[in-house]
């Protein structure tokens, strides 16, 4: 257990969108925090993926392709990080991080105290506060802040705690994702696409967008909820197998043409039925739960959720 001296006011679990939105809002307003991710990188399903080729390094948006912003505060937030637009053709703008979606987090995560690789395993409230047990030893908070897919908070607090019956309510979808990088002359059909009814719903072109460099022509596909749910269970070297003929059907390009290929599970990638509120708060008003899955699918929605979380959490009308 940390000496009382270090213990922060609040804990944080999950270093994404909502958990570093909320961390951020309640350091301005003094409060002091710590955030806890079990991944070895910030930022959940805004992510990017590097691959070394013979011809050089390539990256990949495995998650989230692009960040819309409805809200000029948001908006203004996003372009502070180093957003910059992709020119998609798109009706609405599409802000992407450069070199790659993964660069926003981490300027909006910038003087944040994180712990990464520390998975909390289990959370309980105690006398002053709440305890969570981790592979760092037991960290004390007075207030936590949960900020993890609805499915997993369950395992984290007892399935007879009084939030998880809403939580279990939420129902989310996996995402399969494939990752490929072709020669520079490969075919480019289109920037992106997305067909519903074909097994891979959004094929995007990621080396078209902002600042990827030319080594390769690189493509992120994310395969429909069905698809997904089908060959969930399967060695991501399967998956990859399996998604890079459909792609290349697509695209008209070769499978064996291919200088890389690699495949990404996301268990809990979409709210299809969400909470419907901002967020779940305790009785005493110290334990938070929050996330995308609250509000929706979007990344602005976990925007949304961690920014209401810290106005709940200080009182403060404009915190965010």
């Amino acid at each position: 257990m940390q000496d009382d001296a270090t213990r922060p006011d609040v804990l944080v679990i999950g270093a994404g969108m909502a958990g570093i939105t909320c961390a951020q809002a309640l350091a301005a307003a003094g409060q002091s925090v710590l955030v806890l991710d079990k991944g070895r990188g910030i930022g959940g399903r805004i992510a990017t993926r590097r691959a070394t080729l013979p011809t050089g390094e390539v990256s990949f948006d495995h998650g989230a392709q692009y960040v819309s912003a409805p809200s000029d505060d948001f908006a203004a937030r996003l372009e502070g990080a180093g957003a910059t637009h992709w020119q998609d053709g798109a009706d609405k703008p599409h802000l992407v991080g450069t070199p790659g979606m993964s660069a926003l987090m981490r300027a909006l995560a910038a003087g944040l105290e994180i712990r990464q690789s520390c998975e909390v395993s289990a959370l309980a409230q105690d006398g002053d506060g709440w305890t969570a047990t981790t592979p760092m030893g037991q960290l004390h908070a007075r207030r936590v802040v949960v900020t993890i897919p609805a499915p997993q908070i369950k395992r984290l607090l007892g399935a007879d705690h009084p939030l998880c019956a809403a939580a279990t309510n939420v129902d989310m979808q996996p995402c399969l994702t494939l990752m490929a990088a072709f020669e520079p002359d490969s075919p480019r059909p289109f920037l992106h696409r997305f067909d519903p009814t074909h097994p891979l719903a959004w094929i995007a072109q990621n080396s078209a967008k902002p600042g990827r460099g030319n080594t390769a022509v690189t493509w992120v596909a994310q395969a429909g909820p069905d698809w997904s749910a089908t060959y969930l269970e399967g060695a991501p070297d399967l998956i990859a197998a399996q998604m890079l003929p459909l792609l290349c059907d697509v695209i008209d390009a070769d499978p064996r043409d291919a200088l890389h290929v690699s495949a990404h599970r996301w268990r809990y990638a979409r709210a299809t039925r969400p909470l419907g509120q901002p967020f779940l708060r305790s009785d005493d008003h110290s334990l938070y739960l929050g996330g995308d899955w609250c509000l929706g699918t979007r990344v602005e929605d976990a925007w949304t959720s961690g920014s209401a979380i810290a106005r709940d959490m200080t009182g403060l009308a404009n915190v965010g």
